[in-house]
C-alpha cells in the first residue's frame, strides 16, 4: 500500500459527513443518480437513499467519476421505509418541494443531522414524501425556469449545507465512529478482500502503520488484495 493512497484515502475519511446524506424519490436517471452521488463525495456527504420500485440502482461511472466507489448507497423499495429510517436516528428530512410551508432553501440548518431529499424531475417529490418530512425548502428562481435539474438542485443544496458546516468547524476532525472509521478505510483500501470477506461471513484484519492487512491464522486465505 502506498503512503501517498493511505495518507489521501485518511484525508477524506477525515471529512465524512455521518449525519448528511440524501434521499431520492425515483431519480431513475443513471446519469443524474451517478452526477448526485459525485457531488455527495464532493462536499464530504456519506451516503445516498435510492428508492427505484421495480428498478435496480445504476450508477453511471463516467458522470459519477469513480465516486461510487467512495459513497454509500443504500437502496430502499418505498419512499415511507427511507424518510422513516432516517428520522428514526434523529435525523431531519428537507424535501425539495415546492408549497405553502416551502422555505429558503439557505434558510434552513444544516449543521444538525440531515437529510435531503429530491423528486424526479418530471414527477417531482411524491405526496407521501412531502407528507412524511420535516420541511419543505426551495431554490428561488429569477428567470422564466421554474425548476433546476434535479443533480443541479442537489449540488446547490448540498454546498449551502458544507458551506455552513464548514463554518461550524464539522470539517475539522473526523467524525465518524471508531469502528466505522476502520471499517470503511479497510473496504477503500482493499476492496476486493473486503468483498471476499464479506461472502464468507468473516470480520476484516487489523490494518498495519501502512494500511496492509495484519493477517493471522483466523484470517480466511485470498490473493485478492489490491483494488482492482
Amino acid at each position: 500500500m502506498s503512503a501517498q493512497r493511505l495518507a489521501r484515502c485518511r484525508a477524506v475519511l477525515n471529512r465524512r459527513q455521518p449525519d448528511l446524506s440524501v434521499i431520492l424519490d425515483h431519480v431513475h436517471k443513471p446519469h443524474n443518480l451517478s452526477a448526485i452521488i459525485r457531488t455527495c463525495d464532493a462536499v464530504g456527504a456519506y451516503g445516498v437513499h435510492a428508492v427505484q420500485k421495480g428498478r435496480s440502482v445504476s450508477v453511471h461511472q463516467h458522470y459519477a467519476a469513480g465516486a461510487g466507489e467512495w459513497v454509500d448507497l443504500t437502496a430502499y423499495a418505498d419512499i415511507e421505509a427511507a424518510i422513516a429510517a432516517q428520522q428514526a436516528q434523529g435525523v431531519a428530512v428537507y424535501a425539495a418541494h415546492l408549497s405553502s410551508s416551502a422555505v429558503d432553501f439557505r434558510a434552513v440548518d444544516y449543521i444538525r443531522p440531515c437529510s435531503i431529499l429530491l423528486g424526479a424531475e418530471l414527477w417531482g417529490v411524491s405526496e407521501a414524501a412531502a407528507a412524511a418530512v420535516d420541511q419543505h425548502i426551495i431554490i428561488p428562481m429569477a428567470g422564466f425556469v421554474e425548476s433546476l435539474n434535479v443533480s443541479v438542485a442537489a449540488a446547490v443544496i448540498l454546498f449551502e449545507a458544507q458551506r455552513q458546516r464548514s463554518a461550524a468547524g464539522l470539517y475539522d476532525a473526523p467524525r465518524i465512529s471508531a469502528q466505522d472509521y476502520e471499517r470503511i478505510l479497510f473496504e477503500w483500501l482493499h476492496p476486493r478482500l473486503a468483498k471476499h470477506l464479506n461472502e464468507r461471513g468473516a470480520p476484516y484484519p487489523a490494518l498495519d502503520e501502512d494500511g496492509d492487512p495484519i493477517f493471522s491464522s483466523n484470517t480466511p486465505s485470498t490473493s485478492s488484495t489490491g483494488r482492482s
